[in-house]
């Protein structure tokens, strides 16, 4: 299935033979402060910075009704100052109709996390504000 929308996602995952948990990692954009002139004044104009995540959820495709749910749910978890730009998700499979749950998501949430900061997000969803995905240049 091709996943052209958050709304994509929620219906895939609650598809699956399997019970899923989706994992969401929610990122801001920075400029670092090493950052040349060049990578300033591209960043000053809306392209490139550092993904630097800031907070992570999981949830069933049950537990979650909608973007805006996720959006408004990470509305209460955001520092002033910090406000994530991207929210990166994943899934994880349950086995033998049992869902995983949220002690089981904790490691894979950490190595989205890591996997994050280091750049290599590759292997997630990445969604705007708005839900759409985002297309890495």
């Amino acid at each position: 299935m091709d996943i052209s929308s958050f709304d994509d996602l929620l219906q895939a995952a609650r598809m699956q033979p399997e019970p899923q948990r989706l994992l969401f990692v929610f990122a801001a954009v920075e400029l670092p402060d090493d950052a040349t002139p060049a990578q300033r004044a591209r960043f000053e104009a809306g392209q490139g910075g550092a993904l630097v995540p800031l907070m992570c959820v999981d949830k069933t495709p049950q537990e979650l009704a909608s973007f805006d749910a996720l959006v408004a749910e990470a509305r209460q978890f955001t520092a002033p100052g910090h406000d994530w730009a991207i929210v990166f998700a994943a899934a994880m499979s349950g086995t033998l109709n049992k869902p995983p749950t949220s002690a089981d998501a904790e490691a894979p949430l950490q190595r989205m996390v890591d996997a994050i900061k280091g750049g290599t997000h590759g292997a997630f969803i990445p969604f705007d504000r708005q839900g759409h995905p985002v297309r890495f240049g």
